[in-house]
């Protein structure tokens, strides 16, 4: 029976903090050393914001205040031959930071605070973008630490 590749369920925050985004640069694959968003897989059980603060909290010890869904991504993944490796989709939120010193770990080998116009060389795809519609939504919801 051929391996069967199903899509997985994952959510992401972009957490603003005095108007700088939080970036891990993975430590783990997928996408081994680029600079993302802390997301990961949803558990049976959570609602997307949910599994968003507990995903940045688990990988970069931050506790954000999920503001609203920012987009979604398609995160498709090939290996050398062309054959499907991985599917992720993923759904980014915007966050306001509320406690924590971000701290580097096994899934995020890196962190840093970046602003919205100077993002990392590499990225996962579509990184700019959702930090970009992140940022409208934070500053929609007249949060001081996105302005």
């Amino acid at each position: 029976m051929p391996n069967l590749i199903r899509p997985v369920l994952a959510t992401s925050a972009a957490v603003f903090r005095d108007g700088r985004v939080l970036l891990a640069r993975r430590g783990r694959p997928p996408s081994l050393g680029l600079w993302t968003l802390p997301g990961g897989r949803v558990e049976p059980g959570e609602t997307l914001a949910q599994a968003a603060a507990r995903e940045v909290m688990e990988e970069v010890a931050v506790a954000c205040e999920i503001l609203g869904v920012a987009g979604a991504l398609d995160i498709i993944q090939r290996d050398p031959d062309g054959a499907l490796s991985a599917h992720f989709v993923v759904v980014s939120h915007a966050a306001r930071w509320v406690q924590g010193e971000p701290q580097e770990g096994p899934e995020a080998a890196e962190v840093g605070w970046f602003h919205p116009a100077a993002l990392p060389q590499k990225t996962t795809p579509g990184l700019g973008e959702i930090v970009a519609a992140a940022l409208v939504l934070a500053r929609a919801t007249d949060a001081p630490e996105s302005q």
